[in-house]
């Protein structure tokens, strides 16, 4: 999985992720779900380093949820959240104009054995630095038991 074809959010190049274990997690700055900032910001402060790392990727596919420039979603993370953890460009994850990087994950199932479209904002994909798989959806929590056992056994 080559997270290297994202960009930063700024325009600039993402930080390297080779070697490292990544939650890769669509966000939105106007969503329901987006108090979720803070489970991904504790696993950053919890996990981050050398081998993991949270990398949100914001995108505006559900409900316009997303508005923002690259500007104002960087402020809007790192004012209200604290986030640390690097964030993309703003994409899409489904549709004709789909990320390649989502191609890629949407053929991952979930735990219900579900592959397919993103759901929503906040779904979840953690990378191995193995190249491995596995897929949360939206309303699972960032620090639910079965996140935080699968990063550990990644980053162990």
């Amino acid at each position: 999985m080559n997270l290297s074809d994202l960009t930063a959010l700024d325009g600039t190049t993402l930080p390297d992720t080779d070697g490292k274990t990544v939650l890769v997690v669509n966000v939105a700055s106007k969503c329901g779900l987006t108090p979720q900032y803070e489970g991904l910001e504790r696993l950053q402060q919890r996990f981050g380093g050398d081998s993991f790392t949270v990398l949100g990727v914001p995108c505006n596919q559900f409900m316009g949820q997303e508005p923002g420039t690259a500007e104002e979603i960087q402020t809007f993370g790192s004012t209200t959240y604290g986030v640390s953890f690097p964030l993309s460009e703003k994409i899409e994850v489904n549709g004709e104009a789909r990320h390649r990087l989502y191609n890629e994950l949407t053929a991952v199932d979930d735990a219900a054995g579900e592959a397919g479209d993103v759901q929503w904002n906040f779904e979840k994909f953690l990378v191995g630095a193995d190249g491995s798989v596995t897929r949360f959806r939206p309303t699972v929590d960032p620090e639910a038991d079965e996140i935080v056992a699968a990063i550990e056994s990644k980053v162990s």
